[in-house]
């Protein structure tokens, strides 16, 4: 049994991380952190866990998270965590980061985000369809949510080198953006509406093109637009992928259950994936169509951003560090309708 700690417990990730643990049948939730909520009752922030887990919040040190856990998730916000993770990594703790401190090279991530890193080293980008190197790891870097559903819409392309260019078009829910209220999810500005946002200029781009370019060097027309929709889960995005020359749907679908065959978390559907076939769940649902005419493969995939997108590829990179099978605590179906 594995003793499960959560650095910042309190927020929609910790909430997940929580839930998805709870039917882990290898996990126990050791100690779930909050440095402005500690000694409250988890359960009485996260509501849906009542009854479920009797742990307050605590705010211990490091040198006690690694004398009580075997592995933590690191669920800070975006700079928090290089101070965080040093302390806690000794070489036999294990430790899934949620933020992007880690996700890309240290030149990167300090043009991206503006900021000094303070901790530069070399970290696992966490997708598991992409990286089997995760298992001999001990520290992971968690993707972004719009990442992890794009890069898996375009990876089986992009890893034979067909893509020309590709644009990115992803609907998120307000979920995405956390559990502190913003303008742009209260209600009045949300509801029957749909807003564009860092149209050009999203920060999780150099994620994209990281990912995509370690398949593909010579890509790079890489676009991406996100959209906030009036839901609480789910991201589906639209790839616009050109390519180098013509395919037939059964060039394309032989990439793709080439590429996923063995990942039991994509799944290749015939069709255009529903966000209620995930909601909930760790899949993502892939569906694509050819424009012949245009050179085009249309790809639609969908994730839930707090699952696949967040705490639960976070559980399956989990699963993989120590040895387990992926699947474990997360073979859940999505929530569907």
């Amino acid at each position: 049994m594995l003793d499960i700690g959560i650095i910042g417990a309190s927020g929609y990730t910790g909430g997940e991380l929580m839930r998805l643990l709870l039917n882990h049948p290898e996990a126990k939730i050791e100690l779930a952190t909050s440095r402005k909520l500690t000694g409250k009752k988890v359960s009485a922030v996260h509501k849906h866990l009542k009854d479920m887990m009797d742990l307050e919040f605590e705010n211990p040190d490091p040198q006690e998270i690694k004398n009580r856990c075997d592995v933590v998730f690191v669920a800070v916000p975006h700079g928090t965590s290089m101070e965080i993770v040093p302390k806690l990594f000794d070489g036999k703790l294990k430790v899934i980061d949620l933020s992007a401190d880690y996700r890309l090279e240290t030149n990167v991530f300090e043009k991206v985000y503006g900021i000094k890193h303070l901790d530069p080293r070399k970290v696992v980008y966490g997708i598991p369809e992409l990286h089997p190197e995760i298992k001999y790891e001990k520290l992971v870097a968690n993707p972004g949510c719009f990442p992890t559903g794009a890069i898996l819409a375009a990876a089986p392309l992009a890893h034979v080198s067909m893509i020309d260019s590709v644009v990115f078009d992803s609907k998120t829910g307000v979920s995405g953006a956390g559990i502190e209220p913003s303008e742009a999810s209260h209600y009045p500005n949300m509801a029957e509406n749909v807003q564009p946002y860092k149209l050009t200029t999203h920060r999780h781009m150099a994620e994209f093109t990281q990912e995509l370019q370690r398949l593909d060097s010579s890509l790079t027309k890489i676009s991406f637009t996100p959209h906030i929709i009036p839901s609480v889960r789910g991201i589906l995005t639209t790839a616009h992928i050109f390519t180098k020359s013509k395919l037939t749907k059964y060039d394309v679908m032989d990439l793709y259950s080439e590429m996923y065959q063995d990942k039991p978390f994509v799944r290749v559907v015939d069709g255009i994936p529903s966000l209620t076939a995930v909601k909930g769940s760790n899949f993502c649902d892939i569906g694509f169509e050819v424009d012949s005419y245009n050179n085009r493969i249309v790809v639609i995939s969908a994730i839930d951003n707090l699952v696949k997108g967040a705490s639960g590829q976070a559980i399956q990179n989990m699963n993989i560090m120590c040895g387990m099978d992926e699947t474990m605590g997360l073979w859940i179906p999505g929530m569907a309708p």
